[in-house]
């Protein structure tokens, strides 16, 4: 069909080449564009440079129907909606069809955030008792310190800490930051680099800062594992994953005074906006507390 061979294959080009789209992204729009390709095939077989705004809302009404979630019926729209938008551009259209077009409004989901005193009681778990104890705790202890993406942990190179200034080198997406460590993380780490983790390695000319029990680079299944299994061992009924230790580093360090600039700038967050939503974790935080303290609440 045209609107697949032709105008799918020129917007992902231009994903590609001119918007530097990730991976996750062009495969996420694509999803969206072929799924209303399929939909417009069986209602409205036409050419799809005359699709219309009628015909768009009537596939939002069909995706509800569906019991699709509001997250991914606007999701679905804004895929339709840029792609469109690239054909204005192209002169292919001479109006975008999905501008206007109405959905429901996303529930907002705030990101399940540990208690200092459950972050406490998660980094205790790893016993400093053999290689592995050790390993897992200056992982562990890594991660909440600087709030890193788990794909940054296990991308980190031995030469990316540096002990003696506290800090560790993360590279992401093209741009580098340098995120400090309190003196724990330090400590942590330095046992582990000196005296665990040349037991671990494979070969010598492994670079990898985390390796597995086979001494290869730990990879990011393997690190939420051991998440799990902590959580486990620290009967913490929340869901802990990897990013759950990120949202946590982010929320206490605002709620002990850090701007949210600084927080950006540590997080490696592209827009303010990605860092604001801890803020109303914080100020949700404050209600639930007001809630149940205040007297007359």
């Amino acid at each position: 069909m045209f609107f697949l061979d032709e105008l799918l294959s020129m917007y992902q080009s231009y994903l590609e080449s001119e918007k530097h789209a990730s991976q996750n992204t062009l495969s996420s729009y694509l999803r969206d564009l072929r799924q209303f390709e399929a939909w417009l095939e069986e209602h409205h077989p036409a050419d799809p440079r005359k699709v219309t705004q009628a015909m768009v809302t009537e596939y939002v009404e069909w995706m509800n129907g569906k019991g699709k979630s509001a997250a991914t019926v606007t999701r679905s729209i804004a895929s339709i909606k840029s792609f469109y938008l690239y054909l204005q551009a192209q002169g292919e259209v001479k109006s975008n069809p999905a501008k206007g077009v109405a959905t429901k409004k996303v529930e907002r989901k705030f990101p399940e955030i540990l208690t200092a005193h459950e972050v406490e009681l998660f980094l205790e778990q790893p016993q400093c008792v053999d290689a592995k104890g050790y390993r897992d705790h200056a992982m562990l202890e890594l991660l909440y310190a600087t709030g890193i993406r788990v794909s940054e942990l296990i991308a980190l190179d031995e030469r990316d800490v540096s002990l003696s200034a506290g800090f560790i080198r993360c590279e992401s997406k093209g741009k580098e930051r340098i995120i400090p460590l309190y003196p724990a993380a330090i400590k942590a780490l330095s046992d582990y680099m000196k005296d665990v983790r040349t037991q671990l390695i494979a070969d010598p000319e492994e670079t990898a800062l985390f390796v597995n029990m086979n001494g290869e680079r730990m990879s990011r299944q393997g690190f939420w594992k051991i998440v799990k299994h902590y959580q486990e061992t620290a009967q913490i009924s929340k869901d802990i994953t990897p990013h759950t230790l990120r949202h946590s580093f982010a929320v206490h360090l605002l709620e002990n005074g850090a701007d949210l600039r600084s927080i950006q700038e540590m997080l490696g967050h592209a827009d303010i906006s990605s860092t604001q939503i801890y803020t109303h974790v914080v100020k949700k935080q404050l209600k639930d507390v007001y809630q149940r303290a205040h007297p007359r609440a």
